[in-house]
């Protein structure tokens, strides 16, 4: 400030000094011309370090600072660090601004930003997928008039959000199920979130029917033996009766037995999430032991054959393997009729999976139902799984074995001819066995 003073104090000095001088020794009239030439250079001076800084203004003070004396250089580098200090807090915004954009485009859940009209301000990708929406299209219009659902406009005209809306049929395919919620905040906003439960929906449902599921089969043969031991306590039957009534409820324990062991099985399965360990598994002796149990189950009403290549086995866990090869060559047996032909096989094929394959002459099955096979108690006729012995949980089994094998369950099926069941074992998992060198 007295740095300014002493300026403007010397400038008018001069001045007045110089009308002075011309005022003695010239006129008047030169005086007062000296004068305000003096002024005007002063003014001019001014105006071109004026014009030196609007310019460097118009360069958003980021380009070469001009050279100023003086009050003026001052003046420049005090714009200039100001200026810096703004574009510091307007780059620490942005960057802000740029990182919650980032994590609400990197939610699994759609998010849309709503005015106070309920208009559009912004919505990530997954809203965008979710309610068919394109963000510069929409952006101000009334989120109601793109999410043309009447749940979701009775929802927003109720104003009553405590409570998630469930929405049906959603998505690019129409077959979501998303659980939308709007929450409120700063001056009437609300951020609307909407998140897929089309699992979970498809999870609670699976649960309900497993223990409906579960509940039937144990009512059926718990309804049998509750009969035959009425029977037995009621009526005098001879020795010989009463030994087969005996025997059809051992019959029934052990269909009970086979399923809660069944079911045990496969909530081991289902419960262990790591891959099965990399340990050898002899083909050979474990092919061998499922054709000996296929041929005890079949007792001769069909013809067995199996072919293995020995030199291939396999890395990974021999009970579970052996459980998968038993069920599969299990199901052949029973749905195979008398006469019929069974074929086990074992071999690498050109790609380098293992390919562990049954193949049996039996009815075969319809393609509606192949793809449902690996569903827990899916059966095709559930009247004949009973009179056959199954628990409706063999082939849900493999495809769990499968699973932590990285393998594949591969069904052909031609009504009326026959099927054939592959556990497909990838690359990694098959492990060659040198030949023994003669000396």
């Amino acid at each position: 400030m007295i740095s300014v003073l002493f300026r403007f104090i010397l400038i008018f000095s001069l001045a007045v000094l110089a009308a002075y001088i011309a005022f003695v020794l010239i006129s008047p009239v030169t005086a007062l011309v000296a004068s305000l030439g003096i002024l005007g250079a002063a003014l001019a001076y001014a105006y071109f370090n004026l014009y030196k800084i609007q310019y460097f203004l118009r360069q958003n003070a980021i380009g070469e600072t001009p050279e100023m004396g003086g009050l003026w250089e001052g003046l420049i580098h005090r714009l200039k660090r100001q200026f810096r200090d703004l574009h510091e807090q307007v780059r620490s915004a942005r960057q802000e601004h740029e990182h919650f954009i980032q994590a609400f485009q990197a939610s699994p859940n759609g998010v849309i930003m709503l005015d106070k009209e309920d208009k559009i301000e912004w919505c990530n990708g997954i809203a965008e997928s979710f309610f068919g929406l394109n963000f510069k299209r929409d952006t101000l219009q009334r989120v109601h008039y793109l999410i043309r659902r009447p749940e979701f406009l009775d929802y927003l005209t109720k104003r009553q959000f405590l409570e998630p809306l469930i929405i049906e049929g959603m998505g690019p395919q129409a077959n979501l199920t998303l659980m939308v919620q709007l929450f409120p905040f700063g001056d009437s906003l609300h951020l609307l979130l909407a998140q897929d439960i089309t699992n979970l929906r498809r999870t609670e449902a699976m649960r309900r029917d497993f223990v409906a599921n579960v509940s039937h089969e144990m009512r059926t043969p718990l309804t049998v033996m509750m009969g035959f031991l009425e029977t037995v306590q009621t009526l005098d039957l001879e020795p010989k009766k009463r030994d087969e009534y005996f025997d059809m409820m051992m019959d029934q324990a052990m269909r009970m037995k086979s399923l809660v062991e069944d079911l045990l099985a496969l909530a081991n399965l289902e419960a262990n999430l790591l891959p099965a360990p990399l340990v050898s598994v002899q083909m050979r002796s474990v092919i061998g032991i499922v054709e000996s149990d296929a041929k005890a189950l079949s007792r001769g009403r069909q013809r067995i054959h199996c072919k293995i290549d020995a030199s291939k086995n396999v890395l990974g866990e021999e009970r579970e393997l052996s459980s998968a090869f038993l069920n599969l060559v299990s199901n052949a047996v029973r749905y195979t009729p008398q006469g019929g032909e069974i074929a086990i096989r074992w071999k690498v094929n050109e790609r380098g999976e293992g390919e562990f394959s049954v193949t049996d002459s039996g009815p075969g099955i319809a393609p509606e139902h192949l793809p449902r096979l690996t569903e827990r108690f899916y059966r095709i006729d559930r009247s004949r799984s009973r009179e056959t012995g199954g628990t409706g949980l063999g082939l849900a089994i493999v495809k769990h074995i499968a699973n932590r094998h990285q393998a594949q369950v591969l069904i052909e099926s031609t009504y009326g001819k026959g099927s054939k069941f592959t556990l497909l074992i990838p690359p990694e998992r098959i492990q060659f066995i040198k030949p023994p060198i003669n000396h």
